[in-house]
């Protein structure tokens, strides 16, 4: 039986791994062979698939769909209501008219990296990655990879901006074209080419 703090009313497979510092919230579903790091919060309702790998820190709040083959690594934000797609091209038959059967099609998973964040009711539509520290905007529909840093916004995501580790949009330096700066922390990012960023040396 998984360990960990799980709500009676959480749906837990067996043969789940679930670390003892992480907690499932009522009604949450966690399938089979999904594994869930420490400190991992699911919330009420959420859904993780099968063999859903989520790394240590992680939050995923209530109402979230995450499919599998997704990975999260550590550190990243699931907001509420938010839908990590598995499928491209769905279809519930196939040509012929057939129910389609899990032999049928591929399932293909969104990779989201360290520290990043989803904003409520965003969908990423798979094959997707998400790149760290990167911000997704509430509602928004990310149909492409998302750069390290990226805030990307609406339907389709366009990035509108960068974010740091501490999740406040950057600035852009007054005297250092193409540097950007975290008003808290002070970390400074140069803009190596379009849609890259990356930490500066001396801010590290």
């Amino acid at each position: 039986m998984p360990s960990g703090n799980i709500a009676p009313s959480a749906d837990v497979a067996d043969t789940a791994v679930i670390a003892p510092t992480a907690r499932v919230w009522h009604l949450a579903q966690v399938r089979e062979d999904a594994r869930l790091g420490e400190n991992v919060i699911v919330g009420r309702g959420a859904y993780i698939g099968t063999g859903v790998q989520v790394g240590d820190n992680c939050k995923i709040q209530n109402y979230a769909l995450v499919y599998e083959p997704a990975r999260l690594a550590a550190g990243v934000f699931i907001g509420p209501a938010v839908v990590l797609t598995n499928d491209h091209f769905p279809r519930a038959v196939n040509p012929d008219g057939s129910p389609k059967s899990a032999h049928d099609w591929e399932p293909v998973g969104v990779d989201i990296r360290e520290g990043a964040s989803i904003g409520a009711s965003a969908t990423c539509v798979a094959p997707v990655v998400i790149g760290r520290w990167a911000l997704v905007g509430s509602g928004a529909v990310v149909i492409s990879d998302v750069p390290d840093y990226a805030i990307v916004v609406g339907s389709p995501a366009r990035r509108v901006g960068w974010a740091g580790p501490a999740g406040q949009p950057l600035v852009a330096s007054g005297d250092d074209p193409g540097v950007w700066v975290c008003p808290v922390t002070s970390a400074r990012f140069r803009e190596t080419e379009p849609d890259i960023l990356e930490e500066m040396e001396e801010s590290r």
